[in-house]
């Protein structure tokens, strides 16, 4: 009895503990509730070790018994999970514009119009060029030209600016949770939608703003079922700021990586 007695005390006292270490922690009610019934499960089983034995039921009778055990155990699991916080998008995204409210727009002094334009132009010339060499026989030559001719020149005060602009971009892949449906650099899925790694040897930089602006603008060869039922939402025009929607267009186009089969993307609008 004593032995029983101490483990009650010892159960209910670590029970106690994760009570009020959920709730200094700033835990949701519904997981400090969590802790303290695995707790009391946990000294229900402690006691359970010390019940003398008895003779139970044995053949089908103990069978019927273990099976309405687990039923009545996976129901009620089964019943209490919604119950439990969800992962919800928009809280997430609302919770970040608070964080970032009142701060200045953090593309202002990069000068984002003029790092795209200058990116642009290059991005021309290297077709130029390409066309170029390929008319005189390099067609090896020509295509691998495109992959460092976009690039902004070194000794260019874009290529610091730039260097931001792309870590802005990459941060809006994740912000926006791009990967859920594109697979870029071996991460992400590509089931709902193509994979990136070429898109910049397709698509300009305005194109690719196009897309996220009006995904109905282009469709990827091969994802024709997904374009008829619009897997791409055409929220981002509202969550996103130009700067914001420009800088990730930026990034992207920077992915030409002619190894990997990105599908072709084909104007629609």
């Amino acid at each position: 009895m004593r032995k029983a007695a101490g483990k009650i005390v010892i159960g209910l006292a670590v029970t106690a503990g994760l009570w009020f270490g959920a709730m200094a922690l700033d835990f949701p009610p519904v997981f400090q509730g969590l802790f303290v019934g695995f707790a009391l499960v946990g000294v229900a089983m402690f006691l359970l070790l010390d019940v003398p034995h008895t003779n139970g039921p044995t053949g089908w009778s103990a069978t019927v018994s273990i099976i309405a055990f687990y039923l009545v155990l996976g129901l009620g699991y089964g019943a209490t999970a919604s119950l439990w916080p969800q992962f919800d998008p928009e809280e997430e995204r609302e919770k970040i514009a608070k964080i970032l409210e009142g701060k200045e727009n953090p593309l202002d002094p990069w000068r984002a119009e003029e790092i795209t334009k200058r990116i642009q132009e290059l991005d021309e010339k290297a077709k130029m060029l390409a066309e170029r060499l390929q008319s005189l026989g390099g067609e090896q030559v020509a295509v691998a030209v495109p992959k460092v001719a976009v690039q902004p020149p070194a000794t260019s005060t874009v290529s610091a600016d730039s260097g931001d602009l792309m870590k802005l971009g990459e941060e809006q892949w994740q912000l926006q949770e791009c990967y859920n449906c594109h697979k870029l650099r071996g991460e992400g899925g590509k089931k709902r939608g193509p994979e990136l790694d070429n898109i910049g040897s397709y698509l300009t930089v305005e194109e690719i703003k196009q897309k996220i602006i009006d995904p109905k603008s282009f469709m990827a060869e091969g994802f024709e079922k997904e374009w008829e039922k619009g897997r791409m939402p055409d929220k981002f025009k509202d969550v996103m700021s130009d700067a914001e929607i420009t800088a990730l267009a930026t990034w992207l186009h920077t992915f030409q990586n002619t190894a990997v089969a990105t599908p072709k993307p084909i104007k629609k609008k």
